[in-house]
């Protein structure tokens, strides 16, 4: 289990380390760095030998101030470089983050709307947000400093034997005993880390859902029950870091234990070995140094490895993400500059789990600017109908077609630029109303919004708000009435000029007299184009050419 376990995060790594492709030339600068500083970093404590055995003990003032100058020379040697590699490193990481920000959103924008309805929003921005932060710890805490200290301790190990390899003997004796504490410490952590991730997206799943549904939780006085809730992921999520934070607790006390043990031994060995002119006196002072660079990056290996496996757990979600192939496909080349509104269903099964069909055999036309009503009861289809029109979903069987042209054969984009749609549950982003109009379209000008407007009477509500379409609307349009947010996403359905327009039960949440101000333009707007009307009014419908009544799909 952990071989295959290792193969897998090997190949995971791999993946992760071909994201820097584009910024190949800096990984190579890193890889430099990381190579150089090696020798770099352990040449101080051998000059402090040369230092104490050629100059200090001779009495030679000149040759000791040279030294020190050269001793100087390579501290700010080592201090620019290693600025650098941290520098670059993480540069790199942000670099290939950044990129993956725009890949994960981009992909997810492709997925079919069943990966939403199956993945809770706070799981996805975790995915986006938290996740791809944690895989920047991969370039810049991870493979690339791991290396460096790999290759810091090979080189100290090196000098040490060549040295005095009696003192360097002594003082790897209690390199197994670090190095064995170093992994269940590893080991340890490894599985708390995978917890406290799990929690997180736990934890941003609950919280994401509660504060966008407060209206009904209150609504319902479930305040407390949900608070019981929260309050038993809180403790979970707190027990995961207290766990993590458990191991740190007993491992940093061990490992200076061992590095204490590891001294001692040093100075018995040591200060016998000068008394009886078998190690030289600068050796002796130099050791202590090698044996502190020796342990400090085992030490921080063991925190290192952890934190790559962490970047890998989040890259292993965000590879899940990307490997899901349920994306819309786009393999259309059909592109038409305009659509009479022809649409045709012929023998059009769907449904949303592969096994219950919602839809079953459907045979359906509408001619070119007719109005089609939809009617029938919650869960008969309805909606659905106008789900798989715009290939939000994917039909099992039979097609679809548009102005005689199977809409699979049309460009997706270029297909749902013909049509236009309002729903019963409006959605707002943050921004001004005229952004939320034109969705900042830049094609779309401010002139083009209000005509829209004016058509459906919506300018008169919009001129009363402070600033009118400079007003900015709060997230998901809470400081606009519900009335007013419908007639708002009537503008944005009509100032792209659709040659479909589809109204999904537009009416139900306006009041008589708003729908009384709308009714005339709506009559004028689906007698120019071809309309599907989903609604229960009979005001709503009364003009429709054709009314089609759904019973269980």
């Amino acid at each position: 289990m952990s071989d295959k376990k290792s193969k897998i995060d090997s190949a995971l790594l791999k993946r992760v380390i071909k994201l820097t492709d584009p910024y190949r030339m800096l990984l190579f600068v890193c890889l430099f760095l990381a190579v150089a500083l090696a020798p770099i970093s352990i040449v101080r404590p051998y000059l402090v030998k040369l230092i104490v055995d050629k100059h200090i003990i001779t009495g030679d003032i000149t040759g000791i101030s040279t030294m020190i100058m050269i001793f100087i020379g390579f501290v700010l040697v080592n201090v620019v470089m290693r600025y650098i590699f941290i520098y670059q490193t993480s540069l790199l990481g942000q670099l290939v983050i950044k990129d993956l920000r725009v890949r994960v959103f981009r992909h997810i924008s492709s997925l079919r709307l069943g990966f939403f309805d199956r993945t809770a929003v706070g799981t996805a921005t975790t995915r986006t947000i938290n996740d791809v932060e944690t895989m920047n710890t991969v370039f810049s805490q991870g493979f690339i400093t791991i290396i460096a200290d790999i290759l810091g301790i090979v080189a100290i190990v090196g000098i040490m034997f060549y040295t005095s390899w009696q003192l360097a003997l002594i003082c790897l004796t209690t390199l197994p005993f670090m190095i064995l504490a170093t992994y269940i410490f590893k080991e340890s952590v490894k599985s708390a880390f995978q917890v406290v991730r799990t929690e997180v997206a736990r934890m941003n799943a609950f919280l994401q859902e509660r504060i966008t549904g407060m209206k009904i939780v209150q609504m319902f006085n479930a305040e407390e029950q949900e608070m019981d809730k929260f309050k038993k992921i809180n403790r979970s999520y707190t027990k995961a870091n207290l766990d993590s934070i458990f191991y740190y607790a007993v491992f940093f006390p061990v490992v200076e234990l061992i590095s204490s043990i590891g001294l001692a031994l040093l100075i018995w060995w040591g200060t016998r070995s000068y008394l009886t002119d078998s190690v030289t006196f600068g050796a002796l002072v130099a050791f202590p140094m090698y044996l502190s660079m020796l342990f400090r990056p085992v030490r921080m290996l063991a925190d290192k490895f952890n934190t790559l496996q962490m970047g890998l757990v989040a890259a292993d979600r965000i590879y899940s993400v990307l490997d899901d192939r349920s994306v819309i496909t786009d393999n259309g080349t059909h592109e038409a500059v305009s659509l009479r509104g022809d649409i045709e269903f012929k023998d059009v099964f769907f449904s949303y789990d592969g096994e219950n069909d919602v839809i079953k055999d459907l045979n359906l036309k509408i001619e070119p600017g007719k109005t089609l009503a939809i009617v029938g009861s919650t869960g008969s289809g309805k909606t659905t109908i106008i789900n798989i029109l715009n290939r939000f979903y994917e039909t099992q069987k039979g097609k679809i077609l548009m102005d005689g042209i199977d809409i699979r054969d049309y460009k997706l984009e270029n297909l749902r630029s013909h049509i236009s749609i309002v729903l019963q549950d409006v959605f707002l982003f943050n921004g001004t109303v005229f952004e939320n109009i034109c969705l900042k379209d830049k094609s779309i000008t401010l002139e083009q919004v209000k005509a829209a407007a004016e058509i459906i009477g919506a300018d008169e509500y919009i001129d009363m708000l402070p600033g009118g379409y400079d007003f900015k609307i709060t997230e998901r349009g809470l400081n606009l009435s519900v009335g007013q947010r419908q007639l708002i996403s009537f503008a944005r359905a009509l100032v792209f000029n659709p040659n479909i327009l589809i109204l999904d039960e537009a009416t139900s949440s306006i009041d008589t007299q708003t729908e009384a101000i709308i009714q005339n333009a709506i009559e004028k707007l689906i007698a120019k184009r071809t309309s599907i009307i989903i609604a229960h009014r009979l005001t709503t419908i009364r003009h429709a050419d054709q009314i089609l009544v759904m019973d269980q799909g």
